[in-house]
């Protein structure tokens, strides 16, 4: 399934501008096979972050700083984004990425696992990303909610494929088997199946679907 290849450049033209790092971010990617969300859901990124009037921002999962380095382009001077990553040798080219575009300033990089991290980090947090293993997207959430405050957002990437085909995650969502893509990609789906009908049965955040890149689901916390 997905967003049209044409669609999501087309997204990425009408969006925000990438400085010469996300560009050399996403030759990166592209040469290495890494998985970002690309500049059209990083503009999203960016674009949430400044309609929120974003101060501080987490993620569960930052790779080599992409997504993060989106988000601290919309972050005040006194802004912060807390890049947790386990893999110590992207969260060291993170750092470097972010020194040469000078934002070093307004990241802080925290090596290990992002829920064990944002579970000894003080909040508030304006907007979150979670982006780590689908089956613990439920609780990384968890960990985090009390962190964010009225009107800001946590945001899930993958929500409609990713190291799975959309077909599994409909399966799983409709119960009607999970089997043809492989156990590993049958928990990854039943993760996201279980992460969209957790935060869709909460009263005090808003869920939607952004179908830009893989899928985003974008939680506004509302009371």
């Amino acid at each position: 399934m997905g967003v049209p290849e044409e669609t999501e450049r087309f997204a990425a033209r009408t969006g925000p501008r990438p400085d010469r790092i996300l560009a050399e971010m996403e030759r990166r990617a592209v040469r290495t096979g890494f998985p970002t969300v690309g500049p059209a859901v990083g503009g999203w990124l960016q674009q949430l972050a400044g309609l929120v009037g974003a101060e501080r921002v987490f993620e569960f999962g930052s790779g080599f700083g992409y997504s993060a380095y989106w988000f601290v382009r919309a972050l005040p001077a006194g802004g912060e984004v807390v890049l947790a990553e386990l893999d110590a040798a992207e969260l060291d080219d993170a750092r470097r990425y972010f020194e040469r575009g000078g934002y070093a300033g307004r990241a802080r990089f925290e090596r290990g696992d992002a829920i064990e991290i944002a579970a000894n980090c003080e909040g508030p947090f304006d907007a979150v990303l979670i982006d780590n293993e689908k089956r613990r997207y439920v609780e990384a959430f968890e960990t985090i909610r009390e962190a964010v405050p009225v009107g800001g957002v946590v945001v899930a990437d993958n929500v409609i494929e990713g190291p799975f085909a959309f077909g599994t995650l409909r399966r799983v969502l409709e119960g009607s088997g999970d089997d043809t893509d492989g156990e590993r990609h049958a928990d990854a789906a039943r993760g996201i199946g279980a992460y969209l009908d957790h935060v869709g049965s909460l009263e005090r955040f808003e869920t939607t679907l952004l179908p830009l890149g893989e899928g985003l689901a974008v939680s506004r916390r509302r009371r």
